[in-house]
């Protein structure tokens, strides 16, 4: 274990624990870092119990599993975490004032060399890392929650970004099993988020309208869109759909499109009267005890898929 590079995860909530499996799996020691009292424990406990259900859904052996939580440890302070890391993954709160004290402090302790990423999925790079003396190897890498399940992942630099800190990330990145999204400059919501804030909104809108429940929004994506979307996205779907591919696609249906576009529903307030119709739907179907039940539900159902998708692409091919 002496040669393994060594990860910081600092923060260990949703996120920043599921960044541990993550590196954890991928040969990395990790050493986890929070400051609220009690915080690495809780994740460790919850991460022996995702690890489990890797093995039994046949993601992970029971021998690799072992390896995997060997390599993590908690770090009494964050000096501690960050020594001689080659990659630092920061995951606080989302408030700017958190994020700008902290990559200080990051930036101070951490190794000359290290990568410092950022898990935000709200805050450009530009707003916390402008002031930093190593400012050139800080950059956001988004990925969408839980990140040991979920492949795609968004490397957003800063202006100061420099070119060998995009590339050691997309390396790292890779190495790990990750897709890669990389962004030639920073944009509000980066992909991931502007993609899904439009869908969300489109959402809003057909239940503040009455238009349908959102229960049936929900049957649309789950038993619709999405079962070709997890395995081709919109423009390889469009470019399917047609006989002549992507072009014969626009030429067929940008009309419908237009129609749809020029019939915008008006903006909805998603805090309004809408917000408490949809809660009230989702509380009909899952009471807000059992929310954390569902959450490893949806967990156990991607670790399904993901099997399924390893298997068809040995069998099938991508």
């Amino acid at each position: 274990m002496e040669n393994e590079k060594i990860c910081a995860v600092v923060g260990c909530g949703l996120i920043g624990r599921a960044w541990a499996i993550d590196f954890a799996r991928g040969g990395w020691r990790v050493r986890l870092f929070d400051p609220v009292e009690g915080a690495v424990e809780a994740a460790l406990a919850t991460i022996d119990r995702l690890l489990l259900d890797l093995v039994e859904n046949g993601l992970l052996d029971a021998a690799a599993r072992d390896v995997a939580r060997a390599r993590l440890e908690p770090a009494p302070r964050l000096d501690a975490a960050l020594l001689d890391a080659a990659w630092v993954q920061e995951n606080a709160p989302e408030r700017l004032e958190v994020k700008r004290e902290l990559w200080a402090a990051l930036d101070r302790f951490a190794a000359p060399q290290a990568v410092l990423a950022s898990s935000t999925s709200a805050i450009l790079p530009s707003r916390f890392t402008g002031d930093l003396p190593g400012r050139a190897r800080c950059l956001v890498v988004h990925p969408l929650n839980p990140p040991y399940l979920i492949p795609a992942v968004e490397l957003c630099p800063a202006p100061w970004t420099s070119m060998e800190t995009i590339l050691a990330a997309e390396t790292v990145m890779r190495g790990l099993g990750h897709s890669i999204i990389r962004l030639t400059r920073e944009l509000d919501g980066f992909v991931m988020n502007r993609l899904q804030a439009a869908l969300v909104e489109e959402a809003f809108k057909l239940v503040a309208e009455g238009i349908c429940t959102a229960e049936e929004v929900d049957i649309g994506l789950r038993d619709g869109l999405a079962l070709r979307w997890c395995f081709a996205g919109p423009f390889e779907v469009g470019d399917l759909n047609a006989p002549g591919g992507i072009r014969d696609y626009v030429l067929r249906y940008r009309s419908v499109f237009d129609s749809v576009l020029n019939s915008a529903l008006p903006r909805p307030d998603w805090t309004g009267p809408v917000l408490d119709e949809i809660e009230q739907s989702r509380r009909l179907r899952l009471s807000a005890e059992e929310i954390a039940h569902r959450q490893r539900w949806r967990d156990r159902r991607l670790m399904a898929l993901l099997r399924h998708k390893k298997e068809a692409s040995e069998t099938i091919g991508d």
